[in-house]
């Protein structure tokens, strides 16, 4: 019975893979389109335009972390170890995706990044419209969510700190004993496993679910609150620089991976060690 169950999930990992693939070519569209309605903001362009723009771009970030909370609702430990995902990107997750307080940081360096480019015109009184260009005011109101945001973020950090420890509870500990003891005397533990491991294991699995999805809420409502802050000009700037940054990590490596998994191979070299 345990066959039909594992290819099912493989199934459901496969058609999570290929959403994720699909999403990232919308996620290179929606560049595309940023980066022109970007070189025609100093023109007369009409703001509502830049905003149904920005607007579709955030709910394709929805549109991405509603799919995932359905999927992580059955496989939830697929998004701890997502295949579709480079060894890169992993190194850098927390609890299956970014973290929150990175948006800060990608906005700080993106608008050093333009004030430096744009210090001239910004010195004559002029308004460049993009990231350098952000009033005190916002900084403040963005130091302010900052704040709020890395103080959430250790909250849902210590959530999933203490349900990691429950991988040695006295539950657990008690049941591998128990486990190990019927294997010892070749008994069949199948009785154990199928009942109280199941158990054991759902509810951690359940809490990991909820753990993730605080997560997931803190990532979407940060960008959220982020774009509130910036203009609709600025907005678009921001976008920009965190699709070329998600798309160019991804490509970067998926590119490592290829390269390591070549090195690695044992068809590299034949049995005199020598390169074939």
């Amino acid at each position: 019975m345990a066959e039909p169950l594992r290819n099912e999930t493989h199934h459901e990992f496969e058609s999570f893979h290929r959403f994720f693939e699909s999403w990232l070519l919308e996620q290179n569209q929606y560049l595309q389109e940023l980066v022109s309605a970007s070189r025609t903001i100093q023109g007369e362009v009409d703001e509502r335009i830049i905003w149904s723009l920005v607007e579709r771009v955030v709910n394709h970030y929805e549109h991405y972390y509603r799919a995932k909370s359905r999927w992580a609702k059955n496989h939830v430990m697929s998004m701890f170890t997502p295949s579709w995902r480079s060894s890169l990107e992993d190194a850098f997750l927390w609890i299956g995706g970014w973290r929150p307080s990175i948006t800060y940081h990608l906005l700080y360096s993106k608008s050093g990044l333009q004030l430096e480019a744009r210090v001239a015109e910004l010195i004559r009184g002029l308004s460049t419209g993009d990231l350098g260009d952000l009033s005190p005011n916002q900084l403040y109101q963005v130091n302010e969510l900052q704040k709020n945001t890395i103080r959430e973020e250790r909250d849902i950090t210590e959530k999933h700190a203490k349900l990691q420890e429950t991988v040695a509870d006295t539950s657990t500990v008690e049941l591998s004993h128990v486990v190990t003891e019927l294997l010892r005397e070749e008994e069949r533990a199948s009785a154990v496993e199928d009942g109280q491991v199941e158990a054991n294991l759902t509810s951690k699995e359940n809490r990991l679910v909820e753990v993730m999805q605080k997560a997931d809420d803190l990532r979407l409502k940060t960008l959220k609150q982020v774009v509130e802050v910036l203009t609709p000009a600025q907005s678009v700037h921001f976008f920009i620089a965190a699709a070329e940054l998600h798309l160019r990590v991804h490509e970067w490596g998926k590119r490592l991976d290829a390269r390591n998994n070549t090195t690695n191979s044992p068809n590299m070299a034949n049995d005199n060690g020598h390169s074939q």
